[in-house]
């Protein structure tokens, strides 16, 4: 609406000057030479104003004229520009879908129509990584890395070839150049950091996670927990080189991550050596609130030098009870509990803590439960069993990055390269399909499991045991700490003696004689005396009684004198003489 005013208001205006020129009196008179004109001011101004559009007219075709071969040139070039970034869309496109020779096809036309463009460059070398022509796209990313505008492009590709080509230390150079261009790049941070990370290169990681904070590539919680993980494995490779230092780099990392495991083991080791029982306890706890590990159990229950295993089995049951409310009965506390049962001969309170666990065990909880019947009991067939079912069994919590499972915890993941990669969880490898599936048991291990335990046999002391049988006396022999051969009259007699003879009398076979007798069977009848089972053989240097030596059959029975003074006894039988 504006503009049509304006426009009306123009109009007004020209109007009514033109009006007042038509009412000025007068002529205008132009003499050129010979040449006289006399136009009235009205014609004047209208010839005035014909001449004027004449003038500009000519003006703008001369400069047409003038300018028609570079507008030329710059239409061919927009054209060819147009056709580049049409052959660059469709071939990322391309790239995108993994169309190798339409691919290739853009890259050639971009190439053509665009040589200079960065884009024809990237769409080049990613072509060539497409077909796999390695050569070709390490030349792409060269050529991208001389210009300045792609230099930093340019070097990313590189440093990927390198990767690819296995070149760890190209790689790393070509990161550093990155770094010493643009700080804030990411990639080659953490490509350099996990480079010196992996050299071991401590304080040169600490350096460049420093960076980092400055460039503004991690915030503050994460720069704490990284660098409280680069404190911590230097702290682990120091502590038997340079304690002082390793002692110091663990208390500054417990501040900064008080929930690292490895950290909370060190300082609480580094405060009880110093005796600073309560404190080395109070850093154990509170990553125990957050990461229930064995190693944090292991080292909460010998906070304390000298103790007994009773006392660590306390310890660990209070340690165990401070588990946090949504990890009630984790299985961490019960197997510490377990293992410390074990070690102060606890095993009804080892079973107790096992129990829960024992339909659906792991590797952990069979091992725990086979070492228990095997020094319980001494019952070798269970432990057996419970051994087998712990090589089937679901597999523990590990250290886990990227894939990777370790026996320790490391600063870096050795896949990626990355920090604080590694948790403690189940690998993923060993999950079951089915999470509701339990592995079922052999025949064998429940038969070793269904049968009774045996029963132990406690050693007795010479004031309470009784012996039953007079063996006959053996004739002297030539050293103390000889053996002396038992005369039989045959061969024959000597192999019935091997088993006690059965009562005729009785249809049912008799019960096995006991060696020796208790108090609590002094005033039972003595039972009748066994025969000496096998005859004691001399030392091989002792010439024995008589000339003759044992038969041939009494020699296939017992074996020969030289195996059987095998051992200590034969040892000092020969070093006694």
């Amino acid at each position: 609406m504006l503009r049509i005013v304006l426009f009306l208001v123009l109009i007004a205006l020209a109007a009514a000057g033109a009006a007042w020129v038509a009412d000025q009196p007068g002529e205008v008179v132009l003499t050129w030479g010979g040449w006289r004109a006399s136009p009235t001011i009205p014609v004047f101004v209208l010839l005035l104003g014909v001449f004027a559009v004449a003038v500009v007219l000519l003006w703008s075709i001369l400069t047409a004229t003038w300018r028609l071969p570079g507008r030329m040139r710059r239409r061919r070039h927009d054209k060819r520009h147009a056709r580049g970034r049409h052959a660059i869309t469709h071939g990322l496109l391309a790239i995108g879908h993994g169309d190798t020779a339409l691919a290739r096809r853009h890259a050639a036309a971009a190439r053509r129509h665009a040589p200079n463009d960065p884009l024809a460059l990237l769409l080049h070398a990613q072509s060539a990584q497409l077909e796999g022509n390695r050569g070709e796209a390490q030349r792409a990313f060269r050529a991208m890395a001389e210009r300045e505008d792609t230099r930093l492009l340019g070097l990313r590709g590189l440093f990927i070839e390198a990767q690819r080509a296995d070149d760890a230390v190209g790689a790393v150079m070509i990161a550093e150049e990155a770094i010493k261009l643009s700080p804030s790049s990411t990639w080659a941070s953490q490509a350099v950091l996990g480079f010196r990370c992996a050299r071991g290169d401590w304080s040169g990681a600490l350096a460049i996670l420093d960076s980092n904070l400055s460039a503004g590539l991690i915030d503050k919680p994460a720069y704490r927990r990284q660098r409280g993980v680069l404190l911590t494995a230097r702290a682990l490779e120091l502590q038997t080189m340079d304690r002082d230092v390793a002692r110091e780099s663990v208390m500054e990392a417990i501040k900064l991550a008080p929930t690292l495991v490895p950290a909370a083991v060190l300082a609480a080791k580094f405060e009880s050596e110093a005796h600073q029982v309560r404190r080395a306890m109070k850093l154990v706890e509170a990553a125990w609130l957050a990461n229930p590990h064995p190693d944090l159990a292991d080292a909460y229950a010998h906070v304390k030098l000298g103790d007994t295993a009773w006392h660590r089995l306390q310890r660990i049951e209070t340690l165990a009870a401070k588990t946090p409310a949504d990890k009630v009965g984790h299985i961490e506390g019960q197997i510490a509990i377990a293992r410390a049962a074990i070690d102060a001969s606890e095993f009804a309170r080892a079973r107790e803590v096992l129990a829960p666990y024992l339909s659906d065990p792991t590797q952990r909880v069979a091992l725990l439960m086979a070492e228990i019947e095997r020094t319980e009991h001494g019952d070798g067939g269970r432990a057996r069993a419970w051994t087998l079912r712990a090589v089937r069994a679901r597999h523990d919590p590990a250290w886990t990055a990227d894939g990777y499972v370790s026996d320790r915890w490391r600063p870096v993941s050795p896949v990626t390269g990355r920090l604080d990669a590694f948790q403690w969880q189940t690998p993923v490898a060993s999950l079951p399909s089915d999470r509701g599936a339990t592995i079922e048991s052999s025949a064998f291990e429940e038969a070793m499991l269904a049968a009774p335990p045996p029963k132990r046999v406690t050693a007795t002391t010479e004031s309470q045991v009784e012996p039953t049988v007079t063996a006959p006396a053996p004739e002297p022999a030539a050293q103390d700490n000889s053996p002396v051969i038992a005369k039989e009259e045959s061969a024959a007699a000597t192999a019935e003696t091997v088993q006690p003879t059965p009562e005729p009398a009785e249809s049912s076979p008799p019960a096995a004689t006991p060696m020796f007798r208790t108090r609590a069977d002094l005033g039972k009848p003595a039972a009748a005396p066994i025969p000496a089972v096998i005859p004691i053989v001399r030392a091989p240097d002792d010439p024995g009684i008589d000339d003759e030596g044992p038969s041939d059959e009494f020699t296939e029975q017992i074996g020969t004198p030289k195996a059987q003074a095998g051992g200590w006894r034969g040892f000092w039988s020969r070093w006694g003489a």
